[in-house]
């Protein structure tokens, strides 16, 4: 029987948000076991590693779906605020997050984290860098997004 554990990079990151990297049909009946009512998918359509028709899997599990795919050699400020809002829309509800690898993830949920729980950025930089080190890519649009937020200092514009 697969569990949350055997979900590549599978992290428990708030109480009610767990992120992870592709599961498989099997392991989705595992998010759903665990109380998870929502699925919030990073990954593009064209992953090596994609569950072909995820969205019919997870309906037929009884879970909410929402794709927002991310470039991985391009993610936006407009996908942060795509992902920024799904999050506060199910702020109340278990949600499971994925893309192929928690790799896009991890990042999303450490701004996420920064500028709009107003969390700790060494405590949640410590979470990010435990699924992995981000590469130029990723780390210039993580400065760029906490730029963005400082220089506005209005989160609702990330």
């Amino acid at each position: 029987m697969e569990t949350l554990d055997t979900i590549t990079n599978f992290m428990q990151v708030l109480p009610l948000v767990g992120t992870a990297g592709q599961p498989t049909a099997d392991q989705f009946r595992a998010v759903r076991d665990a109380g998870f009512e929502q699925v919030i998918n990073l990954a593009m359509s064209n992953s090596t590693v994609v569950l072909p028709d995820e969205a019919a899997v997870v309906a037929a599990l009884g879970l909410d779906y929402q794709h927002i795919p991310v470039v991985w050699q391009n993610p936006t400020l407009d996908d942060l605020t795509q992902f920024f809002a799904v999050l506060d829309a199910n702020s109340t509800r278990k949600v499971f997050v994925h893309c192929a690898m928690n790799y896009r993830v991890s990042s999303f949920i450490y701004l996420y984290r920064v500028l709009r729980l107003g969390a700790d950025e060494e405590a949640a930089r410590w979470d990010l860098l435990s699924i992995w080190e981000p590469d130029e890519c990723w780390s210039a649009f993580i400065a760029t997004a906490l730029e963005a937020h400082r220089g506005s200092q209005n989160t609702a514009a990330i």
